[in-house]
């Protein structure tokens, strides 16, 4: 039986396989145990890694450089591809108070960061790890790790800026829980008018997509077209049925209006103010139950990929007659069909028409969800490709004696975020279905985290020699809560949002889960949820950029 002993403690490819996959195992199984209503996730893997290396586990130090080096990389082009929509999306008008807080609650913990590092004798790469700790933000440590290596030619020791974040994060955890609670207590916030007022707001501010059905009342319309009427309303509409001429038509852009008509029209809800003025009032006939009705509705996904690289207006075989689109679903966010949109993978429309036009329909668009379910590999490993090419482009910034390069953090985030965006018009076809994304997300963190671990674990006990792990600890708990406090005071106080926004933007702004589930716990609502994935993919590359200029400009 000395083959197992063997296998199991003399480093090599299998042992250090095995090794890594008894970490990842166990800090997945213990990430699923909640302390007090909370976990810790997934970074329980570089718990489990830490403890490992401080028990004396050694490795083969190469495939575990090789499996952190990939991991990262995986998880932030997979992390870049999931948050590029709602990236671009958060930058409109409506969401950028929130993000302006988000951000201002990064830069007051980078400045924090700054005052700690000028104050006392800890290295900028400490620091960068107490508050990649503090905020919860492991690319950040990534990030900070893979551009300290790059200023030092591959030769920095990392492992006590891992130590410094291990040493935080629990902490940043119950930090962001605590700051909500204390601005629960300081605002007096009482649970039920708190929920009458979002109710309220939520009506003045939603601007959904939705159908009314308008009688034709306004006389000077008769004889148009309605090409005409589009040419009038700015916003996009769709008009999904009408009854014309005394049947339920598939209108085209074409239909002459006729006394008695009645039209059934999506569009966002700010429009039918205009449209009620143009048409006339709100009918109180059902086009979509109808008996005497031969059309139909049904949601289709866009499988085809010859149809996602056009507009919808230059695509001749969607200018049928027997089948109108009528929304349109991307990422979560309803959109009306327009001859603008060019169609992406994954899309999914809602169509009305015939029994026969619904069949064309399905030849068109496709609608077969087994042909997502395979994720193409070719364009994803091209993105990651190009993604290194720009992480390695050395560049020359001011008052830094060596080009510096955005790394392996920088270059495939930054690659991402463009072709989740505009990779559709070149022919990159970058979609991914959810879990696919997740599980390689997962399986990228886990082997960074993982590698981390088993290679700084053995200078823990030296991390509270002298009391620094105490000193790391509180100043954690500081760039946790102060900016918190002060961001949240300010969403609160000035800015007037309601207490459920202003959880669910301080757990965006940590990039935090576990504190978004608290949250929820505490609203009873999805509003938290809104604010959170609204500021989430900012903070998040601000996160990882931030890290990266702390080494860069201080290193």
């Amino acid at each position: 039986m000395d083959w197992i002993t063997t296998l199991l403690t003399q480093p090599s490819f299998a042992n250090t396989l095995i090794l890594f996959g008894l970490v990842i195992a166990l800090g997945i199984s213990l990430g699923k145990v909640k302390f007090f209503g909370i976990s810790l996730g997934v970074t329980w893997v570089l718990f489990i890694g830490l403890a490992f290396s401080f028990a004396g586990v050694v490795v083969e130090n190469e495939i575990r450089e090789f499996l952190k080096d990939f991991g990262l990389v995986l998880f932030v082009y997979t992390l870049g591809l999931q948050v590029g929509p709602g990236f671009f999306a958060s930058l409109n008008r409506n969401a950028l108070t929130n993000n302006v807080l988000a951000a201002l609650m990064v830069s007051l913990g980078l400045v924090i960061t700054l005052l700690f590092y000028f104050t006392t004798t800890y290295s900028i790469g400490e620091m960068s790890g107490v508050m990649s700790g503090a905020v919860t933000n492991t690319p950040g440590l990534a990030a900070a790790q893979t551009t300290l290596s790059n200023i030092h030619g591959g030769t920095a020791d990392n492992s006590t800026v891992t130590l410094a974040y291990a040493v935080a994060y629990p902490f940043g955890v119950f930090g962001i829980i605590a700051a909500m609670l204390v601005l629960k207590k300081l605002f007096k916030v009482n649970i039920e008018k708190e929920t009458e007022l979002q109710n309220k707001l939520q009506q003045l501010r939603e601007n959904r997509v939705i159908s009314k059905h308008l009688q034709l009342d306004n006389q000077q319309l008769i004889g148009k077209t309605l090409s005409q009427i589009f040419e009038i309303i700015k916003t996009p509409i769709v008009v999904s049925r009408m009854f014309h001429h005394g049947e339920i038509i598939t209108p085209t852009p074409k239909t002459v209006l006729a006394n008695g008509d009645v039209l059934l029209i999506v569009a966002p809800k700010t429009t039918f103010d205009q449209l009620h003025l143009l048409i006339g009032a709100e009918s109180s006939m059902n086009l979509k139950t109808a008996i005497d009705s031969n059309l139909i509705s049904q949601h289709f996904v866009v499988t085809n990929k010859a149809i996602t690289h056009h507009r919808l207006g230059d695509i001749a075989e969607l200018h049928q007659h027997d089948f109108t689109f009528t929304r349109l679903n991307r990422a979560g966010t309803q959109l009306v069909p327009n001859g603008n949109i060019v169609l992406q993978l994954g899309d999914t429309l809602k169509v009305v028409g015939t029994a026969e036009g619904l069949e064309q329909a399905t030849k068109i668009l496709g609608n077969s969800v087994k042909r997502l379910e395979v994720p193409d590999l070719a364009p994803i490993f091209i993105g990651i490709v190009l993604g290194l090419i720009v992480g390695s482009i050395p560049l020359q910034i001011p008052s830094i004696p060596v080009p510096v390069k955005i790394g392996l953090a920088g270059g495939p985030l930054l690659v991402a975020l463009l072709l989740s965006r505009f990779g559709n018009q070149m022919y990159l076809n970058n979609y991914t279905t959810h879990s696919a994304n997740l599980m390689l997300r997962e399986l990228g963190i886990s082997f960074f985290l993982a590698s981390v671990g088993l290679g700084s674990g053995a200078q823990l006990a030296t991390a509270f020699t002298g009391s620094t792990g105490f000193y790391w600890i509180g100043m954690g708990l500081v760039i946790t809560l102060i900016p918190l406090l002060i961001t949240g005071w300010l969403a609160k106080k000035v800015f007037k949002k309601n207490f459920f926004e202003v959880m669910g933007l301080m757990a965006g702004a940590s990039t935090d889960p576990p504190a978004l589930a608290f949250a929820l716990k505490i609203a009873g609502n999805d509003t938290p949820s809104a604010t959170y994935a609204t500021v989430y993919p900012l903070t998040m590359i601000l996160r990882i950029i931030g890290a990266q200029l702390l080494i860069l400009f201080f290193s």
